[in-house]
């Protein structure tokens, strides 16, 4: 069977975007994310915001290519996430302190990438 790639048109142009800025900044951490972004639904990332809260430090930026769940909280402060989705419960649980954006926003606001972490 042909390899298809997600239906979802934003995710689509998510990944034609992340991957043009790839190459235009030599930025191999968003051909990294398109690469996650491009899997197939059953297979694509899923993190709790505990796992965040483990492997970050105050002041991070980080990216997760794929959802961001609601289980357990974030306890460092000064933090960005940036996700494709976000549960409600993530949502609600992310106060003044951790900065919850998307990942297109990411891209506009650091296209070279510098000091983003991948979270899977």
């Amino acid at each position: 069977m042909k390899r298809t790639g997600p239906t979802n048109i934003h995710l689509r142009l998510l990944i034609h975007k992340l991957r043009k800025y790839s190459r235009l900044y030599k930025a191999p951490v968003w051909r990294d994310v398109a690469e996650y972004l491009e899997r197939p639904r059953r297979k694509r990332v899923e993190v709790n915001l505990s796992r965040i809260d483990r492997h970050i430090k105050e002041g991070d930026v980080v990216v997760v290519p794929g959802k961001v769940l609601g289980g357990g909280s974030i306890t460092k402060s000064n933090v960005v996430i940036a996700a494709w989705r976000f549960s409600r419960s993530a949502l609600e649980r992310l106060d003044g302190r951790v900065k919850a954006i998307s990942i297109e926003e990411l891209l506009e606001q650091n296209p070279e990438g510098k000091n983003v972490k991948i979270i899977t």
